[in-house]
């Protein structure tokens, strides 16, 4: 078949799930990763699929550094790190310390610990705004817990592949490790503060799109690649990278040049994922497997719980959020890539699974609180009496 042909049929077929997604309201994510599994045999390996698909995550963590300046980074560090740190210990370093005790090493450990770690951003959002609860006292506190993760993410993904680079992992390596990361993070805060500082001036000189596109997803790329050519993650040079244009007035301009292509992308990484994926003999490692779906969404459900407490929510709004955190999605599949065979494979079943399960318990958060804690008692109106 020729790659023009399929490749448009593969975008026909993203179309088709994305619109069923939509009426189903199901993640579209868990639909394009089984797409991927189905047509294994047919895309496995392809260079093609490959390479688009990571632009696609490379320009999802571009938009999503734009998010973030210096003052709203500090601002979501100042009341959310309790929780996020909760988070990191519970669901990042107790499934870690589980998968070693079941015999794991401790490079698999970890890397199995980070697929278990991060909410799905993109499926939280979705359901937050299709169950029209982004007006909750919860969603506050579960956008910055996301944010929070988003952060956290790709130095976790950086670690991974700096451990994964060959030969023994030395605490010296591990500090080479992070002095990249910190030098990379740097040049990224320096250029945004010096050289893009006036970068809102250039972008709106540029009249023709297709120039803008090439300027700002060759930034995107290059500063992922730069993060590459350092041993790093390209996720997390993406992310620096759009950071550093975070500082500029109206990053709204970025965003609407570069959504589209991301758009278009995205669903090509999800896909690609799905192909990697041999089932061979059955589920790996299920006595595993079970053990690390439960603790994930105990884990979850105690960073709602204690972590919104310690945010200032009150026990029924921080149940209801530790029950809206427990989907797995983006974050997990970027992680869950690095891994080969089995462990991909595992990988790969927790997170369809976790996501499944995620989602049910968000669409009836609501319900299991007022369950545990009653319905809560509407306050009555004061009525005025006329000539009072």
């Amino acid at each position: 078949m020729p790659s023009l042909l399929g490749a448009g049929l593969v975008l026909l077929l993203i179309f088709w799930l994305g619109f069923l997604s939509l009426k189903i309201k199901f993640p579209n994510v868990i639909l394009y990763i089984l797409l991927g599994i189905v047509l294994a045999g047919a895309l496995h390996h392809n260079e093609l699929l490959h390479f688009a698909s990571e632009i696609g995550i490379v320009l999802l963590f571009f938009l999503l550094g734009l998010e973030f300046n210096i003052k709203r980074l500090g601002g979501i560090a100042k009341k959310i790190w309790p929780a996020g740190f909760l988070d990191v210990g519970l669901s990042l370093g107790v499934s870690m310390a589980i998968t070693y005790a079941f015999g794991l090493d401790l490079f698999t450990s970890f890397l199995i610990g980070g697929v278990t770690y991060a909410t799905s951003s993109s499926i939280t959002a979705k359901l937050l705004d299709d169950t029209s609860r982004m007006a909750n006292r919860e969603t506050e506190f579960i956008l910055a817990l996301l944010i929070f993760e988003d952060l956290v993410a790709p130095i976790v993904v950086a670690i991974i592949m700096g451990m994964s680079s060959g030969g023994d992992f030395a605490p010296i390596d591990l500090a080479i490790l992070i002095g990249k990361i910190v030098g990379l993070a740097l040049g990224a805060i320096i250029l945004g503060k010096t050289l893009f500082k006036r970068f809102e001036v250039l972008l709106e000189k540029i009249d023709d799109e297709d120039f803008k596109i090439a300027l700002l997803i060759g930034i995107a790329l290059a500063y992922g690649g730069l993060a590459l050519y350092l041993d790093l993650s390209e996720v997390l040079g993406a992310f620096l990278a759009g950071i550093m244009l975070a500082e500029i007035g109206k990053i709204e301009r970025v965003e609407q040049t570069v959504l589209p292509v991301k758009d278009l992308m995205l669903p090509l990484f999800f896909v690609y994922f799905g192909t990697t994926i041999e089932f061979g003999d059955g589920i790996p490692m299920l006595g595993l497997l079970l053990t690390l779906i439960g603790w994930g969404l105990i884990a979850k459900l105690l960073v709602g719980i204690i972590g919104g407490k310690l945010y200032g929510l009150s026990k029924r709004v921080s149940l209801r959020a530790g029950l809206s955190i427990c989907s797995r999605g983006e974050f997990s599949v970027v992680i869950a890539a690095l891994a080969t065979g089995t462990i991909k494979v595992f990988s790969g079943m927790y997170i369809l699974v976790a996501a499944f399960i995620g989602m049910l318990l968000f669409e009836r958060a609501p319900n299991i609180t007022n369950l545990i804690y009653g319905k809560p008692k509407k306050k009555k109106k004061n009525l005025k009496v006329p000539g009072s």
